[in-house]
């Protein structure tokens, strides 16, 4: 049994939630109740949740974590989740910046700094205990600075290559598999600094401030630019890859697609999204080269299906009928998808690990050889051990969020009034939780 590490676009990219119209969640900016004692908080009740927006996210967790187990190269085709959670992260930031750009940027740190410094604190520990030193990257004397990108991840924070596995449990290289998801981080909180400046650029140049990362992404990928270093070519190709969509949902929130007639985004949606497949395929799209591995793809059909997805989006305060049993489910993921999201790559190992085991029984070798080489499996341990992060590290958010930590926040809980069970928490808490 094999894994598939979260890579970055770069090299093949999720990646973990948790996406204009109502308010939903992104993974570090819960919207939260207003300060009864804020003279700038708008009057009436906090606006209703767009479940729709909701579920979008939730869908792409689930696919980011199906992803990174099989590496089938048709499922960022299928849904492009980075560019959606980019996009609704872009969305909600647009809208809490009615608020002081500094108070914004402030609160999206404070909710999305924790869980990762939870993370650093048990893998770079983990790896310091078999041995690993930071400076093993090839800068002594400058190792301390980089490891301080576990604090603040504005460039990828320093790991361990090759680090040995726990025998039977953890398979090797297990450094590399936990900082995988962290590329994500680092391109949110670029994003997230630049978004009070490209908000300006929106409203007075709108769909040029849209288009310039794809244009960029085009030109990175023809060599016109030549960049200093890994680093900086890390961080703009990111925003080149992504950066559209996040300001496509900035867009959207601000009105700029309504603006338009009806049938043009239906039209050319699918044009720039076939384009993205026609440059994929031209590329030698295919397994160990997929739409990831290929940025101005990836760019183009995460633009595209965007573009759609945010056209056609209905609002959706509460739940279609035939999608209500979902809410429960979709209410946790996004109450935990930074959780989720940072932790995956390890459950995923592990669980293939543990897999892997039942190869020793001979009697299963046997007879059902097939049973051992299924993915399916596999994918069931890792949401139970995704679970099992969930309880064990989920907290993280809700001390973020300021919030009382829960272990299972999916909007279940028992009324105060005659023992009944409500849905009342599935909005408040979800309004804190999560790209």
């Amino acid at each position: 049994m094999t894994t598939t590490g979260l890579p970055s676009p770069r090299d093949g990219v999720p990646g973990p939630d948790a996406l204009p119209g109502p308010p939903t969640v992104d993974p570090a900016d819960p919207a939260r109740r207003p300060d009864p004692a804020d003279p700038a908080r708008p009057a009436g009740p906090p606006p209703a949740r767009d479940r729709y927006f909701d579920l979008l996210r939730a869908v792409a967790l689930f696919r980011v974590v199906l992803y990174h187990l099989t590496g089938w190269a048709w499922l960022p085709v299928v849904f492009p989740s980075m560019g959606v959670m980019f996009a609704l992260a872009g969305h909600l930031m647009a809208r809490s910046l009615k608020r002081p750009a500094v108070q914004v940027v402030r609160g999206r740190l404070r909710r999305l700094l924790p869980p990762l410094w939870l993370l650093g604190a048990i893998g770079v520990t983990g790896m310091l205990a078999q041995g690993w030193s930071p400076d093993d990257d090839g800068h002594p004397g400058w190792w301390f600075l980089h490891l301080g990108f576990w604090v603040l991840p504005l460039s990828d924070p320093p790991y361990a290559e090759g680090m040995p596995g726990v025998h039977g449990v953890l398979g090797e290289d297990w450094a590399a598999e936990l900082a995988g998801p962290l590329w994500y981080l680092r391109a949110y909180l670029w994003f997230v600094l630049l978004s009070p400046y490209l908000l300006k650029l929106l409203r007075v140049l709108p769909w040029a401030t849209i288009l310039a990362p794809l244009a960029l992404s085009g030109v990175l990928h023809l060599g016109w630019i030549s960049l200093p270093g890994e680093r900086v070519d890390s961080a703009l190709t990111d925003f080149s890859t992504f950066g559209a969509c996040w300001i496509l949902g900035m867009a959207h929130q601000q009105g700029v697609l309504k603006r338009l007639p009806q049938y043009v985004v239906p039209s050319l949606a699918p044009l720039i999204a076939c384009a993205g497949l026609w440059y994929a395929v031209r590329d030698g799209f295919g397994t160990g080269h997929d739409l990831d591995s290929i940025p101005p793809a990836q760019a183009l059909w995460s633009f595209g299906t965007v573009l759609l997805l945010l056209h056609l989006s209905p609002s959706w305060s509460e739940w279609p009928h035939r999608l209500r049993r979902w809410d429960r489910a979709v209410t946790l993921l996004n109450s935990r998808a930074v959780t989720v999201y940072l932790w995956h790559n390890v459950c995923i190992l592990t669980a293939a690990t543990l897999y892997d085991r039942l190869w020793g029984f001979e009697t299963l070798e046997r007879h059902v050889p097939w049973l051992l080489e299924s993915t399916w499996p596999v994918l069931i341990l890792t949401w139970i051990l995704i679970a099992g992060c969930v309880v064990a590290f989920g907290w993280a958010e809700d001390l973020a969020a300021r919030r009382r930590p829960r272990l299972w926040p999916d909007g279940r809980r028992r009324g105060r009034r005659h023992g009944r069970r409500t849905g009342g928490e599935s909005g408040d808490a979800a309004r804190h939780a999560l790209r």
